[in-house]
């Protein structure tokens, strides 16, 4: 049974890879090409070769990739280069596949914004597969490897240098859109990352925790941890109250809180991402 799951998760992988990858290529061809952004990576420099020369832009990533791909293989390991190569494949040739789309979205801000968003989500996705779709991708995965960076943050350096590039081949105009996709597309793939979820972490300091306990299992049915804590002002004994709930639970409890125990310290925050029973699926592997 734990076999199957961990071969269900590999696959799992390789299709968020795919997808990731097709959404990536979908970005390009809708937004980033017609646009005229060479928004970093290999495909900011084959749009600044199709101006030039109108090189297939498909060939071209395929072209720059694959030797890339190779420096991957050797510094990030096989399983990241296997799903490192799909990318890679899958990127130029849906490039290829859908060549032929034309949403009429020739507009350089609403390009970047656009182009930034798709192309942050597909990124995302790749990524959180533990694959990558070549190119300049590859050195942004090394940088991150290497130096602890995020991979947004990473991919925003790689980029920075395809952007001074076009800002020659075209304009300064053009280059700022292009700085404008990268950083939405940094923080989006930061965002996908996270796996942002719409719970929040409840942390209540109070003094009256069997009040507290009560209306949290009582009211909205959570489970909560509580660890004993000395008040810096008051040097009395308090207790610090963790819950983890969902939006809607968060704004009942605030309400119910208000009403039946209002003297107790209160904070919201939000929870990027929860493991566990009750909230995501755990997953088992044995070596």
């Amino acid at each position: 049974m734990i076999i199957i799951v961990k071969t269900k998760s590999i696959y799992f992988d390789y299709v968020q890879v795919i997808f990731g990858a097709a959404l990536v290529a979908l970005s390009y061809n809708m937004f980033l090409l017609p646009s005229r952004l060479a928004a970093g990576g290999i495909s900011g420099v084959s749009t600044i070769l199709y101006e030039l020369y109108a090189w297939n832009p498909a060939l071209v990533q395929f072209s720059f990739s694959f030797p890339l791909f190779f420096v991957g293989l050797f510094l990030l390991g096989k399983e990241f280069s296997a799903k490192t190569l799909v990318g890679t494949l899958c990127v130029p040739f849906v490039i290829w596949l859908t060549q032929g789309i034309d949403l009429h979205i020739h507009e350089p801000m609403l390009g970047a914004i656009y182009g930034g968003i798709v192309l942050g989500i597909g990124l995302g996705i790749v990524y959180r597969g533990g694959g990558s779709t070549g190119g300049t991708a590859i050195v942004a995965q090394l940088l991150k490897k290497y130096t602890g960076f995020s991979s947004g943050f990473s991919q925003l350096l790689v980029d920075g240098f395809v952007v001074a590039a076009s800002a020659i081949v075209f304009n300064l105009e053009l280059a700022l859109f292009a700085m404008i996709a990268i950083y939405v597309t940094s923080k989006v793939i930061d965002f996908v990352q996270l796996h942002t979820s719409p719970t929040k972490l409840v942390m209540i300091i109070t003094e009256k925790e069997e009040m507290i306990q009560r209306i949290i299992k009582g009211e909205i049915d959570r489970g909560l941890t509580k660890v004993k804590s000395i008040g810096g002002y008051s040097n009395k004994e308090k207790t610090i109250i963790l819950c983890v709930v969902e939006q809607s639970e968060a704004i009942y409890l605030k309400k119910i809180l208000q009403e039946q125990e209002p003297k107790s310290f209160v904070i919201f925050l939000n929870a990027s991402e929860i493991l566990g029973s009750g909230f995501s699926r755990e997953k088992v592997y044995i070596d």
